[in-house]
């Protein structure tokens, strides 16, 4: 299941993206927002990050204008690696060798077309386990400092 979730700017591409989900048989729950009234991206980056670190949700999916505001959002909540794409190479490459598990959109910089080859191109990709070491050193230091 994917949990997806955007502010106002990335509100139509993510209605757009859940009606894709529809169509394809794709398992997903909406974090909101729930329209275009102007909202802080930071209250949908931390909601689709805490869903997605309960281990629930096979990956996250958040939206703002450019993605940048959301990201940040995300990657408070320990244990979430959000990673902003934005072509398929970034695309494969957060999951192969970051195991990123939120990928982040930008509404006013991802057509739709591009956004679901990049989904797409994400939920086809396997880690490299080669890179755990790395991730685990993330995991180090965000359980010593999160005292």
């Amino acid at each position: 299941m994917i949990a997806i979730g955007s502010d106002h700017a990335g509100y139509e591409l993510k209605q757009q993206l859940t009606q894709y989900f529809k169509e394809q048989g794709i398992p997903f729950e909406d974090f909101g927002t729930d329209g275009l009234a102007s909202v802080d991206y930071p209250d949908y980056g931390i909601k689709v990050g805490e869903a997605v670190a309960t281990g629930k949700y096979e990956f996250g999916i958040v939206i703002c204008g450019t993605g940048i505001g959301i990201s940040i959002s995300a990657n408070k909540v320990k244990g979430v690696r959000a990673a902003l794409i934005y072509d398929e190479n970034t695309a494969k490459l957060a999951k192969q060798h970051n195991n990123a598990n939120v990928i982040a959109l930008g509404g006013r910089t991802h057509p739709f077309e591009m956004a679901v080859k990049l989904v797409e191109a994400f939920r086809n990709e396997v880690f490299e386990t080669r890179h755990q070491r790395r991730l685990d050193k993330l995991a180090h230091y965000e359980k010593e400092h999160s005292k």
